[in-house]
């Protein structure tokens, strides 16, 4: 039968997983922001979706166009929601890692270690495609009287 774990190292196991904890309260706001970001992209080219077969040969090139970008930016948005989503449910495996160690008393240093550095990885890579669905937003951004001003530039 095995040995009852001491509530001393529960205590510290605890204590450990707090940080990873609020790693992934911040993952899970991240999280809304991104699905709420893709939720707009997704609106804005359903509703150019439904004027496109009302327009001109020439506007309806123009709107397949800005077609193509919103695509690529809600593509952007999904490796970087999956990535960010990998990163919390790594951080998650880090947690049960823990208290699997410290309830089966053997040494899960490297395997937490390692969860943890891949979320973190994770975590980065879908932070950098954020920025750059970002970047091509503010690229492609048209401010009215503005966009001409840049033009003369």
């Amino acid at each position: 039968m095995p040995q009852p774990v001491p509530i001393d190292e529960i205590a510290h196991v605890i204590q450990l997983a707090v940080a990873p904890v609020f790693l992934l309260t911040g993952v899970g706001t991240l999280l809304s922001v991104l699905t709420n970001r893709l939720a707009r992209v997704v609106d804005r080219a359903r509703r150019q979706e439904d004027k496109l077969e009302h327009l001109s040969p020439e506007r309806q090139r123009e709107m397949l166009d800005e077609l193509r970008k919103l695509s690529r930016r809600a593509r952007l948005m999904n490796w970087s929601i999956s990535l960010v989503t990998a990163c919390a449910l790594l951080v998650a495996s880090v947690i049960v890692v823990l208290f699997g160690g410290a309830l089966y008393t053997i040494d899960v240093s490297l395997p937490a270690a390692t969860l943890f550095v891949l979320g973190l990885i994770c975590l980065i890579a879908g932070l950098l495609i954020f920025l750059r669905e970002i970047y091509l937003a503010t690229i492609h951004l048209r401010l009215g009287p503005f966009q001409q001003n840049d033009k003369n530039r």
